[in-house]
Order: structure tokens, then C-alpha cells, then sequence
């Protein structure tokens, strides 16, 4: 089978290309997204493995361009560590599938395995239906065997089809849908309805469908993300697509699509977790630096303590037994940093009031701030009551960002300003909430900035280890949010933290 391979490093070509020959394939190459387009054209591949981050034209515009050429071809993308949020858009783009750099041969034939198989199946469909107007036309042997294929396309494919009658009684229960669920046919068809199967908001919005008219009917199509229950409770995340089905402008029934997402989520997960080891292992040198500051302050503790009881001098034994207790703390928050960080956690979700948690943080940091001369102003939402979070978790996340902001205001030159911290919450409709830190404090760099999410830099010096602010994205990620920053040297940051307001779906 041909396969074109685009990708501006020449080695991972070389290399990639012999693997992908030892395995039969016809491997066609380009060393960038506009000579590859050019090849793709003139020789038609089924298969184009691109990478994402090229010069010029980026593997997001090659996949566009393939997709409105040829929407058929399948085109997996390579992606690089921390380029997740790029995955999953060439995923809604409707690419095949993604692997990551390094390219590991299991996963890229595990890639290229699926889509073959989509290939096939295509093919099979594309060739039945071409000759679907002969077959209308035929005997009845022939409308048995045309039955038989259908019921046996639908039975085999990869993604679930689930069939109901207009009273959502399940008739269709595929293959694909026994993978997905876990029961059997014969345990479902004719026996559950769609309301024991899919969401409440889902199984709801399929049955009011089945009670209108087809001029009335609301458009289901669009895929979206979702989850089912499988047979054992789980909550199985999915894309779903559906309609009703109607026959002369009556409803007969409704069909739902389910694509299964576990896979998927998990190698998310895999792949945040081995970019969490990965930045811990390539910064060891950084920490033991600034454990190296710490036991320096250890022992600068133990002399004083040491002189102090020699002499009998209490006022310098405790300064020096305060030098001791801080450096302790230090080396305690260091541990459960690097704890925290580089183990998988489930949130401990409970009810609780964001406004609640940001007043206690500002309460907890008023006496430190002031210190320094620093205000810190409170804009808490009224309105946004109680949400499903992990307290403990977004408490530390919340600390850490307003801590971050007073040491930002302290390290900052200009004498002049009036440094302030605005910590505000905000509701965001029904389904998320909103937790924002911002000072005008020293800011940050273009460089500084896209760094300080993604190793365990820190802009502080010998005070910070940078664990801080990757513990928080971890925390928040857990949570299904996202953190994101806006900064600029010499005028301040601003943090912001957006969570969903009920517990994140994270079950495979």
C-alpha cells in the first residue's frame, strides 16, 4: 500500500520510512507541507502521516488541505510532547488518529492498523453502493443477500450503531455497541430502552425528538463528546452523533453513532503523565541546586543554634532555631511538591463555595502582602454559589498563584507603582466557573511565559523550584479545567483558572 510521509527532519524520514518499507509499504516522502501537497496530488495515497510543527505550511493546514482534496484519505498526525490541545484539534478535523514524537512502531502500527481498516470498509461501502441501483432491480435472493450485507456492515463495524423503535425500545445493538457497554445482544434487544443506556440529557433529547413532526424536528447529527453507562455502571466516555428516523413524515425509531473514547483518554493521560516524568527528570540538576540553597540555610541555623547555647544567648538561639524551622518548611513543601506532581490523583470532590475559598486564601496572604506594601482586592461573584470541586486542591492552587503574584510585585523595580492583586471568581453559565489572579507586578517575557508551564524553570531564583505552577496546571487538569496566562514585562500577570462546576469524567 502507498503512504506519503511529510515531515522537515530528514532523519526521522530516513528512519521512519525504513520501518514503515520493512512492513510493505510504499513509503513517498516530503520535507514539507507544500512539496508534500504537490506529491499527494499527483500520486494519490490512501494513507499521509504528517507531522505537526513544520516550516511553512503546519500539519493542521496539510490536513485541511488533504481533507478538501480528498475527504477519503486517511491522515495521521505526529505530534510532539505537549501538543495535546493541536491532537485533539486535528482530531476534530478529521484526521485518523495521532502518535508522538518519539514514534514508538507499536503505536504507529497500531495507527496505521485502523486506518486500513477504515480504508476497507470504505471501500467495501463505496463499491456496494455503486451498484446499488442494479441491485434494487433484482430478485428477491438478491434483496435477501442486499439485507444480509447490511446487517452484517452494521454488525461489524468498529463503532457502535444503536437502532430503537419510536417508543426507544432498542431493535439494533451491534458489534461495536457490545465492546462499548459490555452486555450482549440478547441482553438488550427488545428488553432496555435508550434511557438505560445514555445520558439523561441525551436518552431526553432523542424522545421529545420522537414526539414531533419532521418539519419540527431538531437537528442531532453534530458529533459530540459524551458518555454512556456501561453494564457495570461505568461512565464510559464517547462521541455520539444521532437523529429519529422518520418514514412519509412519521417517526419509526431513531439511530445513535458512538465512537469509543477510552483509548484515546487514556493515552492523554499517558502521554501528560510521561511529560510530567520527562520534565522531572531533565531538571534534577535545577532541584538539587536548590536543595543545595536550603541545607546551606540548614546548617547557617545549626551554627547559630549551636553558638547561641554555647554562650546562652536566647535571643539568638531563637533566630537561629527560626532559620532551622523555615528551611524545614521549605524542604517539606519541595517534598510534596514533587509528591504531587509526579503521581496520579483523583480530586476529592465535595460541595463547596469558590467564593469561600478565595476569601481564606486572601485572608491567609493579607499579612504577607502587607508586608510588602501590597493590596490585595477581593471581587468575588455573588451569584456563583456552590459548585463539585476538590476544596484542598484548588485551595493550594488558588495560594500558589496569589503567592506568585506578591513575590512578582517584590521583585519588581519600578518604586513607583502602587502594587495591587485583584483575586476574582466569576460564574461562566450553568457549567463552569472562573478563578483569576492578576498584579501589577514585574511580568513576564514571551519566553519566560510559554516556559513556565511546561518545566520546572522558576523566575525567583534560588527561592522557587518552579514546581509550584506545575503542580496548579496538573491540579487543574485533574479537574477538567485549563489555566491559562496573559503577561507583560513591567505591567503584570494575569492567571486564569476555568473549571466545570460538577466532577470531571475521567472513568475508562
Amino acid at each position: 500500500m502507498k503512504l506519503l510521509l511529510i515531515d522537515d527532519e530528514e532523519a526521522a524520514r530516513k528512519i521512519v520510512g525504513m520501518s514503515l518499507r520493512s512492513d510493505g509499504y510504499e513509503v513517498l516522502t516530503a520535507e514539507d507541507g507544500k512539496s508534500g501537497l504537490e506529491l499527494f496530488e499527483k500520486e494519490d495515497p490512501p494513507i499521509v502521516l504528517t507531522d505537526i510543527k513544520m516550516p511553512g505550511m503546519d500539519g493542521i493546514e496539510v490536513l485541511k488541505r488533504i481533507k478538501e482534496i480528498s475527504p477519503e484519505t486517511e491522515v495521521i498526525v505526529v505530534t510532539g510532547h505537549g501538543d495535546m490541545d493541536v491532537a485533539i484539534q486535528s482530531l476534530q478535523l478529521e484526521a485518523s488518529d495521532f502518535v508522538t514524537k518519539p514514534i514508538v512502531d507499536e503505536a504507529l502500527t497500531v495507527a496505521l492498523k485502523r486506518a486500513k481498516e477504515r480504508l476497507r470498509l470504505r471501500r467495501m461501502l463505496k463499491k456496494y453502493t455503486e451498484n446499488l441501483e442494479d441491485k434494487v432491480k433484482q430478485a428477491t435472493e438478491e434483496l435477501r443477500r442486499r439485507y444480509e450485507f447490511e446487517d452484517n456492515l452494521i454488525q461489524h463495524s468498529i463503532d457502535g450503531i444503536i437502532g430503537t423503535d419510536k417508543q426507544g425500545k432498542i431493535m439494533v445493538f451491534n458489534q461495536g455497541d457490545e465492546r462499548i457497554f459490555g452486555y450482549s445482544k440478547d441482553e438488550v434487544i427488545g428488553k432496555i430502552d435508550i434511557s438505560s443506556l445514555y445520558p439523561p440529557e441525551t436518552s431526553e433529547e432523542i424522545m421529545k425528538g420522537m414526539h414531533k413532526k419532521e418539519g419540527e424536528r431538531q437537528e442531532m447529527h453534530a458529533w459530540r463528546e459524551t458518555f454512556v453507562l456501561g453494564k457495570n455502571g461505568d461512565k464510559i466516555p464517547v462521541k455520539f452523533s444521532g437523529t429519529v428516523l422518520y418514514q412519509d413524515g412519521e417517526v419509526i425509531g431513531s439511530v445513535g453513532f458512538l465512537h469509543d473514547l477510552r483509548e484515546i483518554k487514556q493515552l492523554q493521560r499517558e502521554l501528560i503523565k510521561s511529560e510530567r516524568l520527562a520534565a522531572t527528570g531533565e531538571t534534577v540538576a535545577g532541584l538539587a541546586h536548590g536543595i543545595k540553597n536550603i541545607l546551606g540555610g540548614l546548617k547557617g541555623g545549626v551554627y547559630i543554634v549551636e553558638n547561641a547555647l554555647k554562650k546562652k544567648d536566647m535571643h539568638a538561639l531563637r533566630n537561629g532555631w527560626d532559620m532551622v524551622k523555615r528551611n524545614i518548611d521549605r524542604i517539606s513543601d519541595l517534598v510534596m511538591d514533587l509528591l504531587n506532581y509526579s503521581k496520579e490523583r483523583e480530586p476529592e470532590y465535595e460541595k463547596c463555595s469558590p467564593n469561600a475559598i478565595a476569601k481564606e486564601v486572601c485572608n491567609l496572604m493579607d499579612a504577607k502582602a502587607k508586608e510588602s506594601g501590597i493590596k490585595i482586592v477581593r471581587d468575588f461573584d455573588p451569584n456563583i454559589g456552590e459548585v463539585t470541586i476538590d476544596p484542598k486542591g484548588i485551595h493550594r492552587c488558588l495560594l500558589n498563584l496569589v503567592w506568585n503574584a506578591i513575590d512578582a510585585c517584590e521583585f519588581d523595580e519600578d518604586e513607583g507603582k502602587e502594587y495591587m492583586i485583584r483575586v476574582t471568581t466569576k460564574r461562566e453559565g450553568d457549567e463552569a466557573f472562573i478563578l483569576q489572579v492578576s498584579d501589577n507586578g514585574s511580568g513576564m517575557d514571551e519566553t519566560v511565559r510559554k516556559q513556565i508551564f511546561t518545566s520546572l524553570s522558576s523566575t525567583k531564583g534560588s527561592k522557587g523550584t518552579g514546581l509550584g505552577l506545575l503542580v496548579t496546571q496538573k491540579t487543574v487538569h485533574e479537574h477538567g479545567g485549563t489555566i491559562k496566562v496573559d503577561s507583560e514585562p513591567g505591567k503584570g500577570s494575569t492567571f486564569v483558572i476555568r473549571l466545570p462546576s460538577e466532577p470531571y469524567l475521567r472513568k475508562v
